[in-house]
């Protein structure tokens, strides 16, 4: 048997979530867990949750939107394009103003996805009850037996 000398190449460390410019655009991809990926990734923020609860009240312009939170306007405009990207907002341009409005579809499909595994939780809590219950029971019985002392 030969043994063959390889030289060994040093896999190239890549970060967990590719740099934005290189993500396969949303638009582009008809799988529902990147739709949801992205969602939840547009959710994560603070800022973009409470722009989406000023957006539930109707529609909005961008200095509108901004008026209420201390960051530049280009940090306000990349919470907009994070979120219009996830599809979570709908954008019209009248005049110079842009205007913005909730888009409910992709909340809709990830309250869906969370309300599958609600109800998988729940059912998982329950049966955890009943154990603690039958186990407590079974305790206390053991514990009041004469003679188990």
């Amino acid at each position: 048997m030969r043994f063959v000398k390889r030289k060994i190449v040093p896999k190239v460390k890549r970060p967990l979530t590719p740099p934005h410019g290189l993500r396969i655009l949303h638009y582009m991809v008809n799988d529902s867990s990147e739709q949801l990926t992205t969602v939840f990734m547009a959710l994560a923020d603070p800022t973009r949750r409470a722009i989406l609860e000023r957006l539930a009240r109707g529609e909005a312009s961008g200095t509108e939107l901004a008026r209420p939170f201390s960051i530049s306007v280009p940090a306000i405009s990349k919470h907009l394009r994070v979120l219009k990207n996830a599809d979570l907002i709908l954008h019209r341009k009248d005049g110079r103003t842009h205007m913005f409005r909730l888009a409910a579809s992709p909340l809709r499909d990830a309250a869906n996805w969370l309300e599958h595994y609600r109800q998988f939780w729940e059912t998982q809590f329950d049966s955890l009850e009943t154990y603690l219950l039958d186990t407590s029971e079974k305790e206390q019985f053991t514990d009041d037996t004469p003679g188990t002392k």
